[in-house]
């Protein structure tokens, strides 16, 4: 079986509002797909989210990267994953998200083929459900947070992130106590809280000094991405673990924020590593070291990436910092059966490959320019 033919697909999908951090605002989903074929007609899906500050990459940039690389990949054995991205990375320098997409499409058409669901190729299934990280940053201030979250604990949810980063470190603080004692963390319930870099390392410290008699499980990126001495000074001053995301693109950086004593765990993503497998072995080597793992999307995507992050949280040896998803903001999916998130928790689609229906007609709706 080989690969016949990689199209690369953009769409722009509506949100159920617009979503707001520290350095932007997520008001529609902007997503890069692939729709891989082979030589006996297995179709397989991938998809991402263009993440500009974070990865670098635009829709634009992300679909001229595929249709680089397709001709390159056509017509080599789709039972080799690893060799076909080797080629990809031979014929391309970085562009780790486009190539994502790639992999994750190759494994949901070699899944079909096998007849095996896509956390079968890539381990062993230790979980078959996963509660949701719910977010908490409404951008009213935090009485309508409070409000959000003790909604979010009545519909089910345990797990909660709260967005910060934005004001200043000492209301942000403030805003955190409360949400925290409004939802009686006494264990029972996984809280955290995000900067997406949004702070000096200064303004972190005052940040974490004022939720240090907090429940929060880890506090993630408080600082620049590439400012790893920043990250340090904060776990050092902090009671409270510290968590990479917009750090971490590579086995590099993990290894590097793990010997500076700059993070306890990492937040792993398809798009800033380069695809499911690239996943799995960050995953596998946070365990040796003993770093936390928070699995995530990006804000925002389609129920092609919520599947395969479910097969990854399945697979994974640990997800004790949550599971973050995206595709529930959605006001309409590309999917012919939409995820459930009903009740706080999500269950990993079974069936081959990712275990979804992809609706053409609905990515046609949607599609866009690139």
């Amino acid at each position: 079986m080989r690969i016949k033919r990689i199209e690369s697909l953009a769409v722009s999908l509506p949100m159920v509002k617009p979503l707001k951090m520290a350095f932007e605002e997520v008001s529609s989903a902007e997503n890069v797909l692939v729709r891989l074929e082979t030589t006996d007609g297995v179709v397989g899906w991938g998809g991402a989210a263009a993440a500009p500050t974070m990865t670098g990459e635009t829709v634009a940039g992300m679909a001229a990267a595929i249709r680089h690389l397709a001709p390159r990949l056509e017509g080599m054995a789709l039972d080799d994953i690893a060799a076909v991205m080797a080629r990809a990375g031979n014929f391309l320098y970085g562009n780790a998200s486009a190539k994502s997409v790639i992999e994750m499409a190759l494994h949901d058409a070699l899944g079909r083929l096998r007849g095996k669901p896509v956390h079968d190729l890539l381990g062993t299934k230790r979980r078959e459900r996963v509660p949701v990280l719910r977010m908490v940053g409404t951008g009213k201030g935090a009485a309508a947070d409070v409000d959000d979250a003790r909604r979010g604990r009545a519909e089910g949810h345990v797990a909660f992130k709260i967005k910060v980063g934005v004001a200043d470190p000492r209301e942000d603080a403030e805003r955190t106590r409360r949400i925290c004692a409004a939802l009686d963390g006494n264990g029972s319930f996984l809280i955290c809280a995000d900067a997406n870099q949004g702070w000096t390392p200064d303004e972190a410290i005052t940040y974490v000094r004022g939720v240090a008699d907090t429940p929060l499980a880890y506090f993630e990126q408080p600082v620049a991405a590439h400012d790893v001495e920043g990250m340090a000074r904060v776990a050092r001053s902090s009671g409270v673990p510290i968590g990479c995301d917009e750090g971490l693109h590579s086995m590099d950086d993990l290894r590097r924020h793990h010997e500076a004593g700059a993070a306890g765990g990492f937040s792993l993503k398809t798009i800033k590593l380069g695809g499911l497998r690239p996943v799995m072995d960050a995953g596998l080597l946070c365990e040796k070291l003993g770093m936390k793992v928070n699995l995530a999307s990006k804000m925002a995507e389609t129920g092609i990436s919520t599947a395969a992050i479910l097969h990854l949280a399945a697979a994974l040896p640990a997800v004790d910092w949550g599971v973050g998803f995206s595709s529930q903001y959605l006001t309409d999916d590309i999917l012919k059966t939409p995820h459930s998130f009903s009740g706080g928790h999500i269950s990993v689609p079974v069936g081959p490959g990712l275990g979804i229906e992809v609706d053409e007609a609905k990515v046609r709706r949607y599609a866009r320019e690139a």
